[in-house]
């Protein structure tokens, strides 16, 4: 299938259900009609041509499929039959191409709030949204995340069954904000899982990233004035900016100030980087903005030595001054910025601060390892190195430092 054809199916998915959800109810019949719909295109458009109006012609085998299928059960049927006597005649025909009444944008984001429902755990929420709104299939997403395809069917069947009778509207402005943040939080989630994986052989999981920038675009274009939005987008294209850089030639991990910087992303450098300040203009900053304005620094040095580590220091002091709890992932990024600024031994007192919540945690054992390899203690780097490989669930990075430890080996 050719980039063309899937990049059309990804962008209509989300309309195309909110479609057949608008006109018949039954999210998780209708999601699943949809994914047939897709499958379809998927196999007659590279041969036959794409469609003059492809979302017009996947609601039409969409509405078809769902129909079948909720007519060939007796009680489905007897309420479909019901329905209809008290609707009007068209109610449950899908419009032809180029109808006015064919679905907007909007249902994308009124689907992330449905797939982002508070009921459903983190991990419902990531393969729900990814199979409804991203339009990939359970295989797709098991394969991202490296588990067999019937765990993740039976992961999605359990979300979509939590679903039944939530309707299909945005929330109201009370809960509204909420809301948006577990959208945000869930398409975080998303991205950081397909830049740094946390498990398995790949260090980098570039289609959850995409799909990861191109759901919060989708977002954006929804809602443009909204802050937390336009710094999730600046943070995810700054990032990924460098994924070219981050892996050798066999896969290996090549740590931020080892990389070659000339096979950073300067496009997508130069978009983030106008992102941030549009995104710091529009309100008061929040977690994302204030990350989003931390890569930035890194990305604009032109070497190693000439980031601003003052800068990101004052950065994540402000970060963690407004997070609502402790993160301690950022404060372990703190204690980094802190050795760069104060040197390693004052690095090093942070992290003894962060031991009690962090204790095996393979992060805080590869900083550990740097700042006392930096210090002067080659023992002490060596055995937290070792210590790190031993815990980390990702083959890339365990590789990586048990390369470190080696180094340090008399």
């Amino acid at each position: 299938m050719s980039d063309h054809v899937e990049d059309l199916l990804r962008h209509h998915a989300p309309q195309v259900l909110g479609a057949l959800v608008r006109r018949y109810g039954h999210f998780d019949a209708a999601e699943d009609a949809v994914q047939e719909a897709l499958l379809a295109a998927a196999q007659q458009w590279p041969g036959s041509g794409v469609p003059d109006n492809p979302r017009g012609w996947l609601i039409r085998v969409a509405s078809r499929r769902l129909t079948d299928q909720l007519r060939s059960d007796e009680a489905r049927r007897r309420r479909e039959e019901a329905q209809t006597a008290l609707a009007p005649p068209d109610s449950f025909t899908a419009p032809p191409p180029g109808e006015d009444r064919a679905p907007s944008e909007d249902d994308t984001l009124t689907l992330l709030f449905l797939c982002c429902h508070p009921e459903l755990t983190a991990a419902a929420q990531i393969a729900l949204t990814l199979r409804a709104v991203g339009g990939l299939t359970t295989a797709e997403i098991a394969r991202a995340h490296l588990v067999p395809e019937a765990t993740m069917a039976q992961r999605i069947s359990r979300a979509k069954q939590k679903l039944r009778g939530v309707p299909f509207r945005p929330p109201g402005p009370q809960d509204r904000d909420q809301r948006l943040a577990a959208v945000l939080h869930v398409l975080y989630l998303i991205f950081n899982e397909g830049h740094t994986a946390t498990s398995g052989r790949a260090l980098h999981r570039a289609e959850l990233a995409r799909e990861a920038i191109r759901l919060t675009r989708a977002v954006r274009r929804l809602l443009p004035r909204e802050g937390a939005v336009t710094g999730l987008l600046a943070l995810m294209l700054l990032t990924e900016a460098r994924s070219a850089a981050r892996t050798g030639p066999h896969g290996e991990l090549i740590p931020l100030d080892e990389q070659d910087r000339g096979r950073w992303d300067r496009d997508a450098i130069r978009e983030g980087t106008a992102l941030v300040e549009e995104a710091l203009a529009e309100g008061p900053a929040g977690a994302y903005q204030i990350q989003a304005a931390i890569a930035a620094l890194h990305d604009e040095a032109a070497r190693p030595q000439d980031t601003d580590w003052p800068q990101i220091l004052a950065l994540y002091d402000l970060l963690l001054s407004r997070a609502a709890e402790p993160d301690p992932m950022a404060e372990l990024s703190r204690a980094v910025a802190v050795a760069m600024v104060d040197g390693p031994g004052a690095g090093l007192a942070e992290l003894a601060a962060l031991e009690p919540r962090l204790a095996g945690h393979h992060r805080l054992d590869a900083v550990r390892a740097h700042l006392l390899e930096r210090a002067g203690d080659t023992e002490g780097a060596l055995a937290a190195y070792q210590a790190a490989a031993a815990r980390t669930l990702s083959e890339p990075e365990a590789r990586y430092l048990r390369t470190r430890a080696a180094r340090l080996r008399p």
